[in-house]
């Protein structure tokens, strides 16, 4: 795939997108976009476009995106510390290297606010993040990305590093909780109360392995530690880091020879399930960036260029002369008012999408690490 490519389709988005409705949160259905996840994931995918471009368009978008939304105290259009829900944390990531970039002390207001989050964010009897007020008792995958990696920043950066221990307790509960023995993969969520209406009333599970939210899971791990200090609870660390490298390990076993996987991870041979954009970025990423440091062997990075080749050659497509990306499941998720019951019925039945940045990020952030090789 020529680099190029891959930089007009980006840059068509950027000029399609304002700050208020940018094209690639496809949730909002182009409506006013506040803080959210969603447009964390593409923020931070545009930081390190610039990061590895020098490209200063790049950060000229990301900031004014991020500044619109943050205010001189530092409160920020859209988010409340008190909804306690997991995913808004993401964005805040963004926060750390405009703040570093920029000086802007609004930015540090803001970090600072969303950390208040952290220390109140209400925790099952095992110590885990909730994943939201409205989810109570639950885990999910997808929170351990939102969430840890933030929070390993800010300790290790402006609060001493005082905090490790609880990360590191939080992600050693979901191997203890959610990793099926037999596969090496995790389930998408954990009711820690045993009682919700889609999971198993013996273990608290979920009943399948999502891609993207074992995605998620993936870069919580990558991330979170690339974010300590290795020499803070050293043997913890590696620790995690085993962890990484044996769920890369499992989700190899699992990849098609196109280079994708599939929605639901291990039924590939089950009609309707389907080759996914969004995950298969992911992992790609994950593979690259393991590789690059220094986590994962060197032939690794082989499996990671076939699942990037495989998504542009599958869903990166050009109609009527507009590029776009394809193939993203839009949303995943339990409970709520429509009753997602985590059946394989549930995940074929979401709908499936282009351009949304849950897929667009990663791809962009696994392009970013073929290009630092």
């Amino acid at each position: 795939m020529e680099m190029q490519i891959i930089e007009t389709y980006m840059n068509e988005l950027l000029e399609r997108s304002t700050l208020d409705v940018p094209a690639w949160n496809i949730e909002k259905k182009g409506g006013k976009s506040l803080w959210n996840y969603v447009d964390g994931c593409m923020i931070l995918a545009i930081l390190q476009m610039y990061d590895i471009t020098g490209n200063q368009k790049y950060l000229d978008f990301a900031d004014a995106y991020i500044d619109h939304r943050v205010k001189e105290d530092g409160t920020i259009e859209g988010y409340s510390v008190e909804s306690f829900n997991i995913d808004n944390v993401n964005a805040g990531k963004t926060l750390f290297e405009l703040y570093d970039i920029t000086g802007k002390e609004k930015y540090r207001k803001a970090i600072d606010l969303i950390y208040q989050q952290i220390l109140l964010q209400p925790r099952t009897k095992d110590g885990n993040f909730w994943h939201k007020l409205v989810y109570p008792q639950q885990v999910w995958l997808d929170g351990l990305y939102m969430g840890q990696p933030f929070y390993m920043e800010y300790e290790t950066r402006f609060h001493n590093k005082e905090n490790y221990a609880d990360i590191y307790h939080q992600f050693f509960n979901v191997v203890r909780f959610m990793r099926d023995e037999k596969t090496g993969l995790y389930y998408h969520a954990y009711d820690s109360s045993k009682t919700m209406f889609w999971c198993d009333k013996k273990t608290g599970l979920s009943k399948h392995f999502w891609l993207r939210a074992l995605g998620w899971y993936s870069m919580a791990l990558l991330d979170t530690f690339c974010k300590a200090d290795p020499l803070v609870m050293e043997i913890e660390h590696n620790e995690l880091k085993q962890i990484f490298i044996d769920l890369m390990d499992a989700m190899l076993k699992y990849q098609d020879p196109s280079g994708m996987w599939y929605q639901v991870v291990d039924m590939g041979d089950r009609e309707p399930n389907y080759l996914e954009t969004s995950g298969s970025a992911i992992m790609a990423y994950c593979l690259l960036k393991g590789v690059r440091m220094g986590v994962l062997p060197e032939s690794y990075r082989e499996y990671a260029k076939k699942s990037f080749q495989g998504i542009c050659d599958k869903y990166l497509v050009t109609k009527e002369g507009e590029m776009s990306l394809g193939g993203i499941c839009l949303v995943g998720g339990l409970g709520g008012p429509t009753k997602r019951d985590g059946s394989f019925d549930y995940y074929m039945s979401e709908p499936v999408v282009k351009d949304d940045a849950k897929g667009v990020g990663p791809f962009l952030l696994a392009y970013t690490e073929l290009r630092r090789l």
